[in-house]
Parts: structure tokens; sequence; C-alpha cells
């Protein structure tokens, strides 16, 4: 079967991906390509073969040629492309795209109308495609044709920023706020940005607002474009030598007298707390500049330094951050400052409390911020305003619902089984043309084009519809759809699709040929890929469960696969043998801990060893998974061990703890790692 599926292969060009023929056990191999969807069973023969139209091969090429940018190949596929019953308008739509973003000619209205009336029957390409000439007119200088084209249903910062642009240039009163809150980096709304910065639509302190956010996440380069709406070409070099090198450029610096000078100040200020002498950069500042700054911009700078302290796992974020003072400041900021106290030796809950307070009403009630507001609540005695934020927390099946859950003292259980979708439901969702265009768009290899449809489908379904929908996925095997759907149920909880757990135990069998707990597995799968076997990331790793390159090829010659090709690292064996051969292996190096284990399974394992070396003394698994200093390996770590629960309720029926699965993380020295 394995020569046959090669053979397969090379003589289409194509990969497959593990089928399994409606629900039974019999796996085969489901290969879905331009000119044929050829279902080869393990017999080793050829179970069934259809041709597809030309028409369908032409979509599948013309996508190719979009990612490509082979527009004129294109072209040429557009006419024998729209043939293609369900999505044959797409390759028209993608080259109709390319051209409005160029935007070498004019725009073409009379085309772009007859389009629209022609694609009618296709509420997602009709909406896609005004939202592209709304930014096209816009650009264009014709505001009053994307006013007349809007609303549009799928939006974005670019589309809302023309739209802003559009009502200000007809003579509409546009608020600054407006525009801030609208605003997003990008070409369109760094358009809007200029145009409203030279009008007074904003004013000076909403920009530096919005560029000490882009300073403080550093996000250096679109800082330097927000600096060159503020300051002129004598402060832009100034600014420019600060970013270089903040200590040299302060030490010939003057007292500010204007209020460019005390912010370039300020800025230099902060960014000589990167430099790892935060104790000495305190220090200079306190003695020098503090009083030569207003209080708002002292407060500032000390949380800037409080935060690259606890970035850097520095047991002095805590006492820098106390020198902010109550004034507002981002929610990154916010957050990080409660999270410094948090990493006390010693936590001073009401130092807690008051950080969480400082938030905005918004982010008080993220799940996170109530949880731990609830725990400093109850540390100081106040059980009962306790309690009722453990209950508003424990409404959500997150890691902090279901921490929330057992402070309450309850049992985490599967929710109640919803009723069966029925033979109905199914049917209409199964005839409905979006979900159809969807599966179609999937089925060709159009992934980046096929989400969006699916998702703009669903705009306005009810629980049972989306129930519905992501039983479809199931029996397409879109697994990814499957859970995305079902989440968006808001009172019925399917954990079924929710935590769909497909591949009939074969992920089971590898984690325990391995050593590993099921349910881990699964919860850590879920996370990286939602079991989309060919699933890629922005970084190039690969499969289920997101292999880089070199780490596959690492662990095939450590456990002699002596047979592993990196074209082989998507097929679900070879896969699923490297990934749990490699996460036992880094479970093993951190003691046991899947806190840990996870969260080098993201980041790479000798990045743990560094965070637990820092620690003052001993936190709870919870306090080391919330501080975290990479947003994404801390919201990683947070969702697989919460998956994992869920998995485990699921395949064990067994009673469990969170609590006791994070347990405790204490410091040891830190070394050197082996594994990559």
């Amino acid at each position: 079967m394995v020569d046959q599926r090669a053979g397969l292969s090379k003589m289409f060009g194509f990969q497959g991906q593990r089928y399994q023929k409606n629900g039974n056990l019999s796996y085969g191999w489901r290969y879905k390509v331009a000119g044929l969807v050829i279902l080869a069973g393990l017999s080793g023969g050829v179970a069934a073969q259809a041709p597809l139209a030309a028409s369908s091969e032409a979509v599948a090429s013309a996508h190719e040629a979009m990612q490509k940018k082979q527009w004129e190949a294109l072209r040429k596929l557009v006419p024998q492309a729209a043939a293609e019953p369900l999505v044959g308008a797409y390759p028209q739509f993608w080259l109709v795209r390319q051209q409005l973003r160029a935007g070498t000619t004019p725009v073409p209205q009379a085309q772009l109308q007859s389009y629209l009336d022609q694609w009618r029957d296709d509420a997602f390409l009709v909406d896609r495609l005004k939202g592209e000439w709304i930014l096209a007119s816009v650009r264009a200088g014709d505001y009053a044709q994307a006013l007349q084209l809007a609303p549009v249903q799928y939006t974005n910062a670019p589309i809302n920023c023309a739209l802003l642009m559009a009502r200000h240039m007809t003579g509409e009163k546009v608020s600054g706020e407006e525009a801030m809150s609208t605003f997003s980096p990008g070409g369109m709304c760094w358009s809007m940005l200029d145009e409203f910065l030279a009008k007074g639509v904003v004013g000076w302190s909403a920009l530096q607002w919005e560029l000490r956010a882009m300073l403080e996440a550093n996000r250096t380069g679109d800082a330097q474009r927000m600096a060159a709406l503020m300051f002129d070409a004598r402060e832009m070099r100034d600014y420019a030598a600060l970013m270089k090198a903040p200590e040299k450029w302060l030490a010939g610096q003057q007292p500010p007298k204007t209020l460019a000078q005390r912010e370039l100040v300020a800025i230099a200020l902060a960014r000589t707390a990167r430099g790892g002498q935060r104790e000495a950069s305190a220090e200079a500042f306190q003695k020098r500049w503090a009083s030569h700054l207003p209080e708002a911009d002292r407060q500032w700078v000390w949380a800037q330094m409080g935060l690259v302290a606890v970035l850097n796992g520095d047991n002095l974020a805590a006492q820098l951050y106390r020198r902010s003072g109550p004034d507002a400041k981002t929610d990154y900021n916010h957050a990080w400052e409660v999270r410094a106290e948090l990493r006390e030796p010693k936590i001073d809950w009401k130092r807690v409390e008051a950080a969480i307070l400082k938030m905005s009403p918004r982010q008080q009630q993220e799940t996170a911020w109530l949880y731990w507001r609830a725990r400093a609540l109850s540390a100081l005695g106040k059980q009962e305003e306790a309690r009722q934020l453990y209950v508003a927390t424990s409404a959500t099946d997150d890691f902090y619902g279901l921490l929330a859950r057992e402070e309450l003292g309850m049992a985490l259980s599967l929710p109640p089984v919803p009723a069966p979708v029925s033979p109905a439901e199914l049917a209409e969702a199964q005839a409905n043309k979006g979900l159809q265009r969807a599966i179609r768009l999937f089925d060709l290899g159009a992934r980046n084009e096929a989400v969006p449809v699916w998702a703009f489908t669903l705009r306005g379904m009810d629980d049972r519809q989306l129930r519905a929908a992501a039983e479809l996925a199931r029996q397409e095997h879109i697994y990814d759809r499957v859970i995305n759907t079902s989440l968006l149920a808001r009172n019925e909880n399917d954990v079924s699709q929710r935590f769909v757990a497909p591949f009939e135990g074969r992920v089971s069998v590898k984690a325990k040929e391995v050593g590993l707990e099921p349910a881990w597995v699964y919860g850590l799968i879920r996370q990286e890929s939602r079991f989309i076997m060919d699933a890629r990331s922005r970084v190039g790793a690969s499969g289920l469960m997101q292999l880089m390159p070199a780490t596959a090829k690492w662990v095939a010659r450590k456990i002699g696969m002596n047979d592993f090709t990196p074209s082989s690292v998507n097929d679900f064996d070879t896969n699923t043998i490297l990934g749990t051969s490699y996460l036992s292996m880094v479970l093993n190096d951190l003691g046991g801990s899947q806190v840990l284990a996870t969260a080098g399974y993201n980041a790479g394992p000798g990045r743990p060893v560094q965070w637990r070396a820092r620690l003052a003394g001993p936190v709870e698994g919870a306090i080391f998974a919330e501080t975290i200093p990479f947003t994404e390996t801390r919201l990683y770590v947070k969702n697989v061990l919460a998956n994992t629960v869920f998995y485990a309720l699921k395949f064990t029926g067994e009673p469990q703890s969170l609590k006791a699965r994070l347990g405790t993380i204490a410091p040891r020295p830190t070394r050197q790692v082996a594994l990559p």
C-alpha cells in the first residue's frame, strides 16, 4: 500500500489524507486532486475513482496560479474554470481582486457591477468584491462610490479605515476617538491617519498613546512610522539615535523643554531597561531625569521598566511596577503588572487586586482576571465576593473556568449531552450552498479560501444549525471546522464535536507506545493543528503534531526511523510516531511536568528550563502558566491543559483535577538542554 500511495502521488503530483469511510474502522486514503477523486483502500487496489470535470481541474490550477502570483496563467484559466458549478466564479474573483489591488488602471465600475450581478447567488463573493471595490474606490478618491457600496459583512481594518476616510472626505464629522479605535497599522489606515492628523481630527496625544503601545510591544517598524507623524526631521534624527543607543543618547541631552523633547526622553528611558542593567537604569532615571518629567510620564517609564523586568524573569519587576502609579496603561501592561505580583515569593494579594482594578472594565471581565481577583478576595477574607466571581468564571470551559469550578468544590465533569443532530437538520446543512462551496474548496486544496467562505456562511445560524454544520464537517473529515463551528453554539455544548477525537483511537495507541497519556496528546494536537493532517504553521511546522523539519529529522535519527524522508512528515503514522516520541523526550527531560513539557513542545525545551531557573521560589502551576513571557506559549499551555482535562474526562469517565495536573513548579538551576 505504501508503494501504491507513492506511485499515485508521483503520477498525479498530490498527497493523500487519511480517510475513514462512513465512520467505519476500515481506513483508506482519500486523494482529492484537480482531476480525480481516488479512494485507495488498505486492500491495495483503487476502490473507486470518478473523474471530476475539467473545470474542477482548472479551479485547482487557478488557485495554484493565484498563490504563485502567476496572473497571466490565472487569466487564461478563468473561462474554463467558470463551468465548475459550485466554485467556478472564484478564479475570476481572484483575478479581479488582484486587478483592484494593483491599482494600475481606473476602477472598472461597469465591469465590477456586471460581476456582482453574475455572482449574486454567492453572498460571500458579492460581499468580498464589494470590500475590494471600496478599497479601490478610496484609493482612487471616489469616496461617494465607496459609501454607496457599504456596508459589507466581511470587514477588516483596511475596509473600516477606508469607509471612515470616505465619510470624512464627503463632509461627515468623524471623531478622533472613532479614528483611533478603527486604526490598525497598514496601508489604508496609515493613509487615513495622515489625512486625519493634517485636518485636526486626531491630535498629538492620541498618536502618543499609539506610539507607546507599539514600543511597549517592541513593534519598532510600526513605531517608527507613527513617530514620523509626530516628530519633525530633527526630532526624528534624535528618535533614530535613541532607539539605537538610548544610554548614549541620554548622556548628551539637557532637561527637556518641549512636549516632543519630553516624549523622546521618556522613550529613551524606557528603552534603557531593555539593555539588561535594569537596576542601574532605574537608578539613573530616578536620580537624573525623574524630576524633569511630568508625573504621567514618570509613571509610564516605571511601568515600562516593570514590564521589561517581568518579561525577563527579573525579580525587581513588582518593585518597579509599584512605582508606576494609578494612571491607565495598555491592557498588555496592566496584565503584566498583575503577573509581576503573582511571581513574588510571598504574594501580596491586596496588591494583586489593586493591579487588576487598574484595568479597564472590559479587561477586568476576562476570565483570567475574574479568577485571579477572586483568588485575591478569598485570600483577603472576602469569601462571598470571591464566590460570586468564581461562579461567573465557572460558566466558561476555558482554563480558568475549570480552575474556578475546583475552587467552588464542583467536580469537573462533562456537560449534559444535547439532543443529537437530526437527519432533517443534517440534510439542511448538506443543502446549504455556502457550506457546499467551502467543502469543494477544501477538496481542491484551497484551504485559505475555504475557511472564510465557511465562516461567512455560518452568520445568523442558531445553535442547532451550527451543530448540524459541525456534523457535516465531521462527515467530510474537516476537523478544525467541526471544533470551531461547534464552539459558536451558545447554549448547546456538544463535547463530541468540541473535543472531537478522530482516527479511531490510533493516536492513543501511538501515545501509549511511548508511555504518554492519550488525553494529553489529543489535547496537544487539538491546539496544534485542529487535527488537520497537512497543517503548516507560519514558521514551517508540519502535520498533526506540528513538527519542525529539523526536529523531525533529529527524532527520526534518534529512534532509528531509517526510512524517514522530509516529504513523509505529514503522513499520519510518521508524524504521530515522531511527535509522540519527541514529546516523551521533552517530558522526561523536564521531570515529568506536563506544564513544563507543554511549554517546551511549543517554545523549545530550553526555554522552560530558563523560566523555571528565574523563579524566586516554588509557584503554583497556574501561576507559572500565567507568567510565561511568550504570549503564544502562555495561551498554548493553558489551552492544551484545559483540552487535556476534557479528553481525560471523555476517555476515562473518571474525576479530573486541573489543579493537580498543574502541580507546583519549583526553581532549579539552569542547564544545557540536549533536545532540539
